[in-house]
């Protein structure tokens, strides 16, 4: 997937908003006033998300994927991946790794926030 790709994917959520709190360069899709996907745009990109509910969840992820996945900074030590785009992540997989990471942050949610 490409960042187009990602970015309509990610906001195609519902109850999905667009957001740049880090500067024009780091897109956050947010869920309820919380971030779920965090995609930088500069080119090839890459999309930082919560890879499960444990470290060791997120830490299956970049063993499947070594030179593609790697740790978040600053919020690794939550289960949060940084996957570079156009890499060995396959698109099905990486759909399936936003929808995980925007589920995880929809049932955090209180019910009133919830889309």
């Amino acid at each position: 997937m490409n960042i187009e790709a990602v970015v309509a994917y990610c906001l195609g959520k519902p109850g999905a908003e667009e957001t740049y709190p880090f500067g024009d360069h780091v897109l956050v899709a947010k869920v309820g006033g919380k971030g779920f996907a965090f995609i930088r745009q500069d080119e090839p990109g890459s999309v930082a998300l919560k890879c499960g509910a444990s470290r060791d969840e997120a830490a299956e992820v970049r063993e499947r994927y070594p030179d593609s996945v790697t740790v978040m900074d600053y919020l690794g030590r939550y289960g949060w991946n940084r996957v570079a785009l156009g890499a060995a992540v396959p698109g099905a997989e990486l759909e399936e790794l936003i929808d995980a990471s925007y589920d995880d942050v929809v049932r955090r949610l209180p019910k009133a926030k919830r889309p």
